[in-house]
């Protein structure tokens, strides 16, 4: 049986996919609010990291061997941004769109063929394909938020499967405080949300003294770091709860730093 998480990944993709047909061909170069990054720079790191995920599910050898190589080019000074445009010299714009999903179709193809408890090697912790497989429909759907904003369009209404992503939210609680070498609270707060068909999801109901409530594409905004909190309509209540809002992770790497109030936003004509 097919995991729902691997269907929310097709179904992520074909949203982001038609947003990608509808740009020109100058729209791929402009620069976007997420640290001037284009949608170029944008889907081809979505890309590699398909390209990486798709080794790891088929091939453990490649992956590492995929994985020191980069490293090692990102050992002679190139950035990150700089080593992926390195490696895919040349494939942009609609090339680039279409090769994209290929792969991300390869790649869904290999999850659904594993058992569901196997686990993928990755470059933090191994994870499991469920887990995996909800870390890739974040990528796609926190980078398309800046090709969104740079277009100045709305994305459209969140369905069910925003869940995914709010979920990999709260399980990164501890994340959040661990790749900043910092100590792990022992209570994580209550996460209480709206859901896009008017229910709650709510996790740990067991916290009484720290609390996150409100929409939940205001949550998963701030997880992903496309928006910082103050820009939200979330109620964040108590010490821990408003500590961990301004520092939220979701997703593997370095520590990275939540952009600062005001500057993430929809361009306006």
């Amino acid at each position: 049986m097919t995991l729902q998480q691997i269907d929310d990944l097709r179904a992520e993709a074909d949203e982001f996919d038609r947003l990608l047909a509808g740009l020109a061909d100058d729209d791929w170069r402009r620069a976007t609010l997420f640290k001037g990054w284009t949608a170029d720079d944008i889907v081809q790191h979505l890309h590699m990291g398909d390209l990486m995920g798709l080794a790891s599910a088929t091939d453990e050898a490649a992956f590492a061997a995929l994985r020191a190589d980069i490293q090692a080019q990102r050992a002679t000074g190139l950035s990150r941004l700089e080593e992926t445009r390195q490696r895919l010299s040349g494939l942009t714009g609609g090339a680039l769109r279409k090769r994209w999903r290929a792969t991300l179709r390869e790649l869904c193809d290999a999850l659904a063929a594993k058992p569901a408890d196997a686990r993928l090697k990755w470059a933090g912790p191994d994870m499991g394909v469920r887990m995996f497989t909800t870390a890739r429909q974040m990528e796609i759907w926190s980078h398309a938020q800046a090709i969104y904003d740079v277009m100045g369009m709305q994305r459209p209404a969140p369905s069910a499967r925003l869940r995914n992503i709010a979920e990999i939210g709260v399980r990164t609680f501890g994340w959040s405080y661990r790749v900043r070498n910092l100590p792990v609270p022992a209570t994580p707060p209550r996460v209480s949300l709206q859901a896009p068909d008017g229910g709650i999801w709510e996790w740990n109901a067991e916290c009484v003294t720290d609390s996150v409530s409100g929409d939940a594409v205001a949550f998963c905004s701030v997880v992903t770091q496309t928006r910082n909190v103050a820009d939200t309509n979330l109620a964040v209540d108590g010490e821990i709860a408003k500590h961990w809002m301004s520092i939220a992770q979701c997703f593997a790497g370095p520590p990275e730093t939540p952009p600062d109030k005001g500057t993430r936003h929809p361009a306006t004509s």
